[in-house]
């Protein structure tokens, strides 16, 4: 027997018998499983509780909790990164706002017609331009937009380009202000991105800088 006698909360074993060896906590299990199926929050959350558990009633299972939330930690940080490009991606893609209110670095294909570029780019492959409040002083201003059908085929650099200079017209009165057309349209990695709107900017032959805007009266 053994010796001092258990009390009353805790088994007794008669002489020969093993112990009963503590059961696996579910919860830790648990833990690992939703972990790698990809719910890392899940996860995370269910080891914190198995080692909880295991602390209060002897469970077996740590090595399990800790494996949930160090896989459930990985897939978290897996989910917020893709989220954050997701959130840059789309703020990367999304038209501005005709006029801005302060000034900014844009992606070309966010150009709208009232944006005003200071510099206006050279010519060439555009990336990314500079946008500035139209009351301020600016090179260029866009002042309308030819839009592809968007089922179009590529038609080409020199059609594309040719088809939006067709559609850039100048006023009589733009021309006697000294404004000059200047025609963007979509280059062939940009057509693959899906862009299929072109661009008519106005600015003045001489280089001199505007203020003001063109569009709307």
């Amino acid at each position: 027997m053994s010796w001092p006698p258990p009390g009353p909360d805790e088994p007794y074993y008669a002489p020969g018998w093993p112990a009963e060896r503590s059961r696996t906590d579910s919860l830790a299990i648990a833990s690992l499983v939703t972990a790698v199926v990809g719910l890392g929050v899940v996860g995370i959350g269910l080891g914190i509780g198995a080692l909880a558990r295991q602390r209060r009633h002897g469970f077996r299972g740590r090595g399990l909790a800790l494996a949930g939330i160090v896989v459930g930690s990985a897939w978290t940080v897996v989910v917020i990164v893709i989220a954050v490009l997701a959130v840059l991606v789309n703020n990367g893609s999304r038209p501005l706002e005709p006029d801005v209110a302060s000034a900014r670095d844009a992606n070309a294909i966010q150009l709208v017609a009232g944006n005003c570029l200071d510099p206006l780019p050279a010519d060439g492959d555009l990336a990314v331009v500079h946008v500035v409040p139209c009351h301020d002083l600016h090179a260029a201003q866009v002042v309308s937009e030819f839009a592809f059908a968007p089922d179009a085929v590529w038609p080409g650099q020199a059609a594309a380009d040719r088809r939006v200079a067709l559609a850039c017209e100048v006023s009589a009165a733009d021309t006697a202000a000294g404004l000059v057309p200047v025609a963007w349209a979509p280059t062939a990695s940009s057509w693959a991105d899906g862009d299929r709107t072109g661009l008519c900017l106005l600015h003045r032959a001489d280089g001199t800088r505007l203020t003001g805007t063109l569009v709307g009266g």
